[in-house]
């Protein structure tokens, strides 16, 4: 019989920003994986006490070291301004993370993935494009940033004009180094959870997870203006074909608003990948609702990792 293993608090560098992490060893009683190592990366906004550590309880259970961290600007992780969402910094990050399971004697250096959920299912692909050293990529309810901050969430929507007023904004956050001028900070989700009644049903699928299911006191759902013009010509999905011949998995729901992205990201890749959507899930399902997804990870990692 396994246990579900406590979190070991351990800490990595990133372009010498001090990340805080949680290393999750494999449970008594699991498989022996021989060192095989998965790095668990958060949504945009969240933080590794929510999904990511959903999915490293059932890794771990199934023999697997993982990793989870905050993002630099965010969570208990160093950094200023605090609620950056900076792209390249998620993907020196990743980079950063296989450094240090590379330096840990209990890893083996040759079985490292990487799992990316929402935000982190861009950043994932578009760091293992180049890094060799990983060596099976899988995502969960994928989103390209870039793309989003160009199109919007769904597939159908159009932001150019959202995108400009943004990039303004960003333009008077950054001057307000010098002027001091007050910046609102973004709002991705209402305070309340009730106050998402009149949204998009996406952003309600979001509110359900990050207002009732799974909130936490350090998951803001902020982001600094600025953030956007960083982020709005970031393309996560260009080269995945880069990633060939190692693997990618693509995992999205038929409800997901978001299934798009997956698919075009499957779409962009070589062989051996695999898309796998999920009927009757949403997005925000897919962060803490992952009786399939979990399986399916544990599967695809085993096969790779090893």
């Amino acid at each position: 019989m396994t246990t579900t293993s406590s979190p070991e608090q351990v800490s990595f560098l990133a372009r010498n920003l001090k990340l805080a992490a949680h290393l999750y060893n494999p449970t008594s009683g699991s498989i022996d994986r021989s060192g095989a190592a998965i790095i668990i990366c958060h949504p945009w906004t969240s933080i590794k006490e929510q999904s990511p550590a959903n999915y490293a309880h059932i890794l771990s259970k199934a023999g697997f070291i993982c990793l989870c961290y905050d993002a630099a600007y965010q969570g208990e992780s160093q950094g200023e301004p605090r609620n950056l969402e900076d792209p390249y910094q998620r993907v020196e990050e990743i980079k950063s993370a296989v450094t240090y399971l590379v330096s840990r004697n209990d890893v083996d250096s040759g079985k490292i993935g990487v799992l990316g959920i929402c935000a982190s299912g861009g950043y994932a692909p578009f760091t293992a494009q180049t890094d060799l050293r990983i060596k099976a990529c899988a995502t969960s309810a994928a989103v390209c940033v870039g793309t989003m901050a160009r199109r919007g969430f769904d597939k159908d929507s159009s932001s150019i004009d959202i995108l400009n007023s943004q990039l303004e904004a960003a333009a008077k956050d950054r001057n307000s180094d010098i002027t001091g001028e007050k910046i609102p900070i973004v709002h991705m989700l209402p305070e309340k959870l009730e106050d998402a009644a009149n949204l998009l049903d996406s952003f309600q699928d979001l509110a359900q997870y990050y207002r009732k299911r799974q909130s936490h006191e350090r998951a803001l759902n902020v982001c600094l203006p600025r953030s956007w013009d960083i982020m709005a010509n970031f393309d996560a999905f260009a080269h995945n074909d880069m990633i060939s011949p190692r693997p990618l998995l693509m995992i999205t729901g038929t409800k997901a608003a978001t299934k798009w992205y997956s698919e075009y990201g499957a779409q962009k890749a070589k062989e051996p990948k695999e898309l796998m959507v999920i009927d009757g899930s949403t997005h925000a399902d897919l962060y803490d609702h992952i009786d399939k997804a979990g399986p399916k990870l544990v599967d695809f990692f085993g096969k790779y990792l090893k």
